[in-house]
């Protein structure tokens, strides 16, 4: 099948939220460069990125007008130069720039292969949600089986798949939730769920942990949360990783630290730690498909909306309102 001369895609218009996305229809199909390859969008990701981008948050992320989205799967149609290894009708995917369209360009050297008898819509996740989980449970966690660990927004893409990585670790797992969605926390194999608009998140917490607090917690909300998180860790030795900031920006000082919240704060940005840590990171995806092949992690069932109802479904998943990973469909 020949590739066309131009495509349909979503185009940022603005930094005042993911309403001023808009369709257009004449966007030259991208050509691959040196190491690039050139994919036939047939599923995209939805995060919480897409959402700090077009509200104009995200650090050094692009202005507008510009075309929405970084992941996506899909099949390889071109390859550009020293490109190996890679052939033309490969299902793979990825995370470049302009995913919310009908083709997209990615690197061939971060391509990771749509696992055999996966859906392309289940592979979402893989490179951004699924490393995540592991990176901030794992490799900057260093969660232990026995020990305690907090997830926040436990039934989004990041959250489910950390419950359930934790509990295969053998960790404890308190996940706070909004109500409407603790049957399917629970049903992820959580040990305690938590409403997580409750203002006594802190002292479920203690309780649950007699005082001493959570050995980790995994903090992506961010204002309203925050606070907590740091109180709900382990005095000394407790670990919170930050991967996220849904909710907010949060304010933290040096006297923080040193009287009130004596606890190891990380950060975590998987695009970061793939370009600082490559040898990290293969060893984060190599322990991915480790777990899914021993049925750890299943392929996902995300909740697919159409292209040009985009930013529908961004605004489900600021406001909140969505389960799971939400996936776009050209």
């Amino acid at each position: 099948m020949s590739t066309p001369a131009v495509m349909r895609a979503l185009q940022q218009t603005s930094l005042n939220g993911p309403q001023d996305l808009r369709m257009i229809t004449d966007v030259p199909v991208p050509v691959p460069g040196a190491g690039e390859v050139l994919i036939r969008v047939t599923a995209a990701g939805v995060n919480f990125a897409d959402i700090s981008q077009a509200r104009g948050k995200f650090r050094g992320g692009p202005q507008p007008p510009y075309l929405a989205g970084f992941e996506a799967a899909g099949e390889v149609v071109s390859v550009g130069e020293g490109v190996t290894g890679v052939a033309v009708g490969t299902r793979v995917i990825g995370v470049g720039y302009g995913a919310f369209a009908e083709y997209m360009v990615l690197s061939a050297a971060a391509l990771v292969p749509v696992p055999p008898g996966w859906g392309d819509e289940q592979a979402l996740g893989l490179v951004v949600n699924w490393p995540t989980a592991v990176a901030a449970l794992k490799s900057l966690g260093q969660i232990a089986r026995g020990q305690t660990v907090l997830i926040h927004a436990a039934a989004g893409g990041t959250g489910q798949a950390t419950v359930k990585i934790a509990k295969h670790y053998g960790a404890t797992v308190i996940a706070a939730a909004s109500p409407s969605k603790h049957q399917i926390v629970r049903a992820l194999g959580a040990d305690h769920v938590l409403d997580s608009r409750s203002t006594d998140i802190l002292a479920e917490v203690l309780r649950l942990t007699e005082g001493a607090g959570a050995d980790l917690v995994l903090e992506s909300v961010g204002a309203a949360t925050f606070e907590t998180s740091l109180a709900a860790a382990k005095r000394v030795t407790g670990r919170v990783v930050v991967y996220g900031l849904a909710g907010g920006e949060a304010a933290l000082t040096n006297w923080d630290l040193v009287y009130k919240h004596q606890v190891h704060i990380i950060g975590l940005n998987i695009g970061a730690l793939i370009q600082a840590a490559p040898q990290m990171f293969g060893e984060i995806m190599g322990e991915l498909f480790a777990l899914a092949a021993a049925g750890v992690l299943s392929p996902g069932q995300p909740t697919v909306y159409n292209l040009a109802d985009g930013s529908k479904a961004l605004a489900a998943l600021e406001s909140r309102a969505s389960v799971g990973k939400l996936a776009l469909r050209p």
